[in-house]
């Protein structure tokens, strides 16, 4: 199994004039530690005026510095925005390109439409057409990494003339391509196109095998027609992380970050009645997370086997990998026994600390990674 980082560049109110500045700094820090100590990727999102939730609109110069102060952890420039308001085709490939140069062939890319009122408003998306423009752009794309010249296209929503679009990826045909998954329905079209598919459902380790089990079969299938020029089988599953030797410290550091990602998420994506530079999500999260699935009391149950989903009396509230090395171990291996290619944990997320995210860093890869890692490659050859 593979272990990555997942950054939105989450920032909750009250903000001082540098914090933004301290948060990018921090985490530069924190993934040239994953990078030492073995980790196998970061992620990193695009999102456009999703305060609070994701400072992250400009991931490309992220990842881009990030390139230059490590040497072999891949960098996930996932998920790229890509109905066409938010980004013209041909600008994606010249970023993403130049990025696979600049960090000598380590780019992962990521694709994905978003779903949220702030963005599509924003970029003047309408709602019902993001799918089929997302269908639309992945198609262009693919093709302008390989063409030379990228032949031209002209489609419902889509137009351009026959160019050379330079400069083109280090790894052939391009790099390895996923797409953002919300839901099983996704995952199936994934596994369709021959991509990998990143989750974001905090599924159990359980349920996380069906929705394997299924992919494989289509990607193994006549179904699975790959939608760019080769085959990335992977599926990766997103959920928050803290690692301590006292399970009631990983609680005490993690618990308002996990439950901060989740209920800033839901508040722009699912129930949030948002005001630009207005709306304080972390005031309001303080006075409703019990109400939506993040009640601090029961994640916080201890000496229990680690769940995405603590539950008490019928009540879930979500926990994931927050807990001893021990805890967090056994938690993998069951992901690793439904399997799941990859887990990527958000560590920066609410107030956890950079101190406390450093140190879980560093718990994590000394005392939990290794036996994964060791049957990774085995793994790797079994799995087609």
């Amino acid at each position: 199994m593979k272990f990555g980082l997942f950054y939105e560049h989450q920032l909750p109110r009250p903000w001082g004039p540098d914090s933004e500045h301290q948060l990018l700094k921090d985490a530069l820090e924190q993934v040239e530690l994953a990078d030492k100590l073995g980790m196998d990727c970061v992620w990193e999102v695009e999102h456009h005026f999703l305060e609070e939730y994701s400072h992250s609109s400009a991931p490309e110069v992220f990842l881009a510095a990030a390139s230059q102060r490590t040497n072999r952890i891949r960098l996930g420039h996932g998920i790229v925005q890509i109905p066409f308001n938010f980004n013209h085709p041909a600008r994606v490939v010249e970023r993403v390109n130049t990025l696979d140069l600049v960090s000598d062939g380590r780019v992962e890319f990521g694709t994905g439409e978003s779903s949220s009122e702030a963005e599509l408003g924003g970029f003047l998306i309408p709602r019902d057409e993001k799918r089929d423009q997302w269908l639309e752009a992945f198609d262009v794309i693919t093709r302008m990494f390989v063409e030379e010249p990228f032949a031209g296209y002209k489609g419902r929503w889509f137009e351009m003339p026959v160019r050379n679009v330079v400069p083109k990826s280090l790894q052939k045909p391009h790099p390895p391509l996923w797409v953002a998954c919300s839901r099983r329905e996704t995952i199936q079209l994934a596994a369709e196109k021959g991509i990998g598919a990143l989750s974001f459902s905090f599924i159990e380790p359980e349920e996380a095998k069906q929705w394997v089990d299924g992919y494989y079969d289509t990607i193994q299938s006549e179904k699975c027609v790959a939608g760019g020029f080769a085959v990335n089988a992977n599926l990766a599953c997103v959920m928050p992380m803290m690692v301590h030797p006292s399970e009631e410290e990983a609680i005490e550091r993690g618990i308002d970050g996990g439950h901060f990602f989740g209920y800033s998420l839901l508040h722009h994506y699912a129930f949030g009645q948002h005001h630009p530079g207005i709306t304080n999500i972390w005031e309001e999260f303080q006075e409703k997370r019990s109400l939506f699935g993040f009640d601090r009391d029961i994640a916080s149950q201890t000496g229990e086997n680690l769940a995405a989903q603590m539950v008490q009396q019928g009540t879930g509230s979500l926990r994931g990998a927050i807990g001893t090395p021990d805890q967090v171990r056994d938690l993998i291996r069951r992901y690793e026994a439904g399997g799941v290619d990859q887990l990527v944990f958000v560590l920066q997320a609410g107030p956890n600390k950079h101190e406390h995210i450093m140190e879980s860093i560093e718990l994590f890869c000394r005392e939990v990674m290794p036996e994964f890692h060791e049957r990774e490659e085995r793994r790797e050859k079994e799995k087609l």
